[in-house]
């Protein structure tokens, strides 16, 4: 049970319950309209606690090494969508279902908590981690939207259209994410002390918006559209972006001469991406009939890209007790 534990993130078999909750029973007519309004308030919520959550004091730990953290930002904003445009061509010919959920894989920011555990364990910079992992999700926050909109064309198809899209969305999770920030002088104390009951707040919110999206989804017939044959072609296609991103990440660091520490913060901090974000952007984002599709995708990578990580991470811990 502890292998199987350390394998399968207990997350993702909420995740899987709740998709299963949502495919026999989902939400309809007033029921529907009910959870849609409750979906917005637990998206405001999860920004807000997001914000609230990040210390200023992680931040300027690892604020020196900016050349860091901008090849962070420029692999996951920057190389990951170029693989995902790729990505997307091959699904169209393989599984269309998968297409834009691969290419909105792409675009989300890094994982925080399991990037800086990947870290800590491999034996590399951890408050270096911190602040790279910090700030592509709070980048992610604009970024993300902005390449949707540019790559995927959500929101609208108009400059004008694009523009309120963007400024609707940034105002639905910056906003929120900024004010429990800046509350943090006075519930900080709290959040640090009750992190378990942040936690379970934090991702009953996230089970809530799957529930919500994956209901429209099946809906407006998700499982019609899609087969074990997709779900299989997201997973390789997925696994090929994951490999070419943890190749680069190892080969041009040491090509650069950069230090064993910072090595191991690029490789895990700019392959991963963040299943607990791309949730509520993509709520946030997308139509609700079209977010469970998308999140399909990112599901699967989110269970592989910590297998393979978990591995790797204690590689470079075996590596540095041998010497």
């Amino acid at each position: 049970m502890k292998r199987l534990s350390a394998l399968f993130d207990p997350f993702l078999l909420a995740l899987i319950a709740t998709v299963t909750a949502a495919s026999l029973l989902p939400a309809r007519g007033w029921g529907a309209t009910v959870a849609g309004w409750a979906a917005d308030g637990a998206i405001l919520l999860l920004f807000f606690l997001h914000g609230a959550k990040l210390s200023r004091q992680a931040i300027v730990a690892g604020a020196a090494k900016w050349k860091l953290h901008l090849v962070v930002l420029a692999t996951s904003f920057l190389f990951y969508p170029l693989l995902g445009l790729g990505a997307r061509e091959v699904a169209l010919h393989v599984a269309p279902a998968m297409a834009a959920g691969l290419l909105y894989l792409s675009l989300l920011p890094s994982t925080v908590q399991s990037s800086i555990a990947f870290v800590s364990i491999a034996g590399g910079d951890v408050p270096a981690a911190i602040g790279a992992a910090s700030l592509s999700s709070i980048v992610g926050i604009v970024a993300t939207p902005l390449l949707a909109q540019i790559l995927m064309g959500a929101g609208g198809t108009s400059g004008a259209q694009a523009l309120d899209s963007i400024l609707k969305v940034g105002g639905q999770l910056l906003v929120p994410f900024v004010a429990g920030h800046l509350a943090r002088p006075w519930i900080g104390g709290f959040v640090d002390r009750h992190k378990t009951l942040v936690g379970r707040v934090d991702r009953g919110s996230i089970l809530f918006l799957v529930y919500t999206v994956f209901s429209a989804a099946v809906v407006e017939g998700l499982w019609h559209r899609t087969d074990v044959h997709d779900l299989v072609a997201a997973l390789v296609i997925g696994l090929v972006m994951l490999a070419i991103v943890l190749g680069v990440t190892l080969w041009l660091p040491r090509a650069m001469g950069w230090a064993r520490e910072d090595e191991i913060v690029w490789r895990f901090c700019g392959s991963k991406k963040s299943l607990v974000s791309g949730v509520p952007l993509a709520a946030a984002i997308f139509p609700a009939a079209q977010v469970g599709m998308l999140l399909l995708p990112v599901m699967l990578f989110h269970q592989a890209q910590l297998m393979v990580c978990s591995v790797l991470a204690k590689k470079y811990a075996t590596q540095a007790k041998q010497g």
